[in-house]
């Protein structure tokens, strides 16, 4: 009998043992990458002149004195000499209008519209959308760039986050993705502040960028 209950109670032991090795185990997936929040003095990545991405984009902007809002999913593809959106809205996120950029010009259709043309998509999506859509300037604030006031290069950082521009935008980078350890950061949440801009009193840009893939 006293050999008995050794041979249970070391096999309860056992058990213990397992199931506690079991559940070191169990936290992160086998071969899943760490991901750390990005540091405070690290620039961005180098700039890329093509690039893809996706997000939400949040507008709130106001017009002789009243309030409106724009709340909608958005896609980027940019090339050296190109940049399209596509702009599709809830509850079914369908697309709802696509914009295309090039030195010469600016086209913008809305589903079941024939396109509009123009030299510049400021005025262009204010006219069409209801508020002012800054592809130029969005070319650089998406991978954390953007030109001052003064004509310099702003290069963001965790810790230096917020700049002017040289056309009166306030960008600050408010999140940031998380990445591989060493990683350069990469923008997750953006936001723009504008007073007075085309026929608008006042604008705000709110940006969600998805995960890189």
């Amino acid at each position: 009998m006293r050999s008995a209950s050794i041979a249970m109670m070391m096999s309860a032991a056992g058990l213990s043992l397992l199931l506690g090795g079991c559940a070191s185990l169990g936290g992160a997936p086998r071969g899943a990458a760490a991901t750390v929040p990005p540091a405070p003095g690290a620039a961005v990545a180098p700039y890329r002149d093509t690039l893809e991405l996706a997000g939400k984009l949040s507008v709130t902007y106001s017009r002789d004195g009243k309030q409106d809002a724009s709340h909608v999913r958005f896609t980027w593809e940019q090339s050296p000499d190109r940049t399209d959106v596509a702009i599709t809205a809830p509850p079914l996120y369908q697309t709802v209008a696509t914009i295309s950029v090039t030195p010469q010009e600016a086209v913008l259709t809305e589903s079941g519209k024939p396109p509009r043309r123009a030299p510049d998509i400021g005025a262009l999506s204010a006219q069409t959308l209801g508020w002012t859509l800054p592809v130029a300037g969005l070319r650089e604030w998406l991978q954390g760039y953007a030109t001052t006031a003064g004509g310099r290069r702003f290069v963001a950082t965790p810790a230096a986050n917020t700049v002017t521009t040289a056309d009166g935008w306030r960008i600050t980078y408010v999140t940031w993705q998380d990445g591989a350890p060493g990683a350069p950061p990469r923008p997750k949440r953006i936001d723009a502040e504008h007073g007075a801009v085309g026929q608008l009193d006042e604008m705000a840009i709110r940006i969600v960028l998805d995960a890189p893939q």
